[in-house]
């Protein structure tokens, strides 16, 4: 088959040029800050739904499950149990704290229990955070506009960025959440398109691919080793993958951003529990994709993981099918990095900015600041793309982005525990706890796998912060009220 075509170019730079044009004329008549990270707070629950799927979703899911299909097999779908069952907490215990205050950022809550400090540390270690983690992320997008134009990895990068810059600039967070639906529903057709292509290019179809893998053991979905070790156990799913959802989406600006767009908490709470139902599906389709490459290419070995589906996008696929699909790819990195831009920028400006120089109740001034702090994370966070390309081989991206963020989940998700289920630890307490969780589990990461970082770094972080409280800290004033 041919590879990308003057029609494919056509229709990706269609898309890059639309969706960012839409998406900066969606930010039209903003007039403050609440309209420009939180929209207005009147955003329907369907479209915050789909744009929290869209947000973690990312070209890593696209192109790296995939290929953890292809290495492995269908046990990495194990994890979606847990993140059901994190969303479900998260819906009942932390969503009713979060809209009982009308608070603009995550770490507010907990500034409201512990003190402006807790709230800027905590913020400050989401922020590295997302930036190591979208980096990876960003960086993913290059391989298929490298493998397209010839460019190198650094040049595919900044394209990339500076295109999603211009409508997260403009648009703000209601751009950020519409053009998120857009792109998932993209995508989503473009693994369909996939799936659809292989049965034709694989000799006999999905009628000959399903016994092939299988009988290769790459339909093995349930493994119930106890092995810490084994990243993709049932047991790390549910438990290790539980945590982690708590974290990721009860903790993270990134996702409790989207969740406080809702009108009310029942919205909210509707949009993170479907989010988990609609990844479920997610996974399924897009590590379909992985065993019907593996059939295709007959178990050849790659450089890189996240190379295989690419390859067969621009190489495999006929004209217009590619460039359908190479906008799939840019789809699901824009949805991700603009979210991320968007979160970083609004913790900023909201966490740090606005009390340090008394702006907290001047909605157009934090919009005005928001913006230049846009800027700003566009710019880092397409410098760590570029950082990250020397150590991209032989490593699935996806699994280093989630291994990164898993290390301080848990210490976040500690923290918030703390705020909410206690009332004698202090911010000192939570800020030691906090330190010992993310420490502990730095150190001793090679001793377990990454899904259960989050699990024993919260409940390390819980238990010093208690332990401390007894041991010198008592309720700080006006704590707790």
């Amino acid at each position: 088959m041919s590879a990308f075509t003057p029609l494919d170019l056509v229709v990706l730079v269609t898309y890059l040029v639309g969706v960012t044009v839409w998406g900066a004329w969606l930010g039209r008549g903003q007039k403050g800050g609440t309209d420009y990270f939180l929209g207005s707070r009147s955003l329907p629950w369907a479209a915050v739904m789909l744009s929290v799927v869209a947000t973690e979703t990312s070209t890593l899911t696209f192109l790296s499950v995939p290929g953890v299909a292809y290495v492995g097999s269908m046990t990495f779908l194990q994890l979606t149990l847990g993140y059901l069952a994190g969303r479900t907490v998260v819906a009942a215990v932390l969503l009713p704290a979060y809209f009982r205050g009308q608070l603009s950022t995550a770490y507010a809550l907990l500034e409201s229990r512990f003190g402006l400090g807790a709230r800027r540390f905590t913020s400050a270690i989401f922020m590295v955070t997302r930036l190591l983690a979208d980096s990876v992320r960003l960086f993913a997008t290059a391989i298929p506009l490298a493998l397209i134009t010839g460019w190198p990895y650094w040049q595919s990068i900044a394209v990339v960025g500076v295109l999603t810059l211009v409508y997260t600039y403009f648009g703000g967070i209601k751009a950020v959440v519409w053009v998120d639906v857009l792109q998932m529903v993209l995508y989503l057709g473009g693994a369909v398109a996939a799936l659809v292509a292989l049965q034709f290019l694989v000799t006999g179809g999905w009628g000959a691919i399903l016994p092939t893998v299988a009988a290769a053991g790459k339909l093995h979905t349930l493994d119930f080793s106890l092995d810490i070790h084994t990243p993709y156990t049932f047991w790390a799913g549910l438990l290790g993958g539980g945590f982690l959802s708590m974290a990721s989406h009860g903790t993270d600006q990134l996702i409790v951003q989207r969740l406080l767009t809702c009108r009310d908490l029942k919205s909210s709470q509707r949009a993170i529990i479907g989010s988990g139902v609609a990844v479920i599906f997610q996974f399924v389709l897009f590590l379909g994709v992985g065993l019907g490459l593996w059939a295709f290419y007959e178990g050849r070995t790659f450089e890189r993981p996240d190379e295989i589906f690419a390859r067969f996008i621009v190489n495999q696929l006929p004209p217009g099918v590619t460039g359908l699909l190479i906008a799939g790819v840019f789809a699901a990195a824009m949805s991700s990095l603009s979210s991320s831009i968007n979160s970083l920028a609004s913790a900023t400006a909201y966490d740090y900015w606005a009390p340090m120089v008394g702006a907290t109740g001047d909605d157009a001034r934090i919009m005005r600041a928001g913006k230049r702090f846009t800027l700003v994370w566009a710019g880092l966070l397409i410098l760590g793309a570029i950082v990250f390309i020397p150590l991209s081989k032989g490593t699935s991206a996806v699994e280093v982005a989630l291994g990164i963020a898993s290390l301080v989940y848990g210490g976040l998700l500690g923290a918030f525990a703390l705020g909410v289920f206690t009332t004698r630890p202090g911010q000192g307490s939570v800020v030691v706890g906090v330190t010992a969780g993310i420490g502990l589990v730095t150190v001793f990461r090679n001793a377990m796998a990454w899904p259960w970082y989050a699990l024993v770094g919260s409940v390390v972080t819980f238990a010093v912060g208690w332990v401390v409280s007894y041991l010198g800290e008592g309720v700080p004033e006006g704590a707790g009220r």
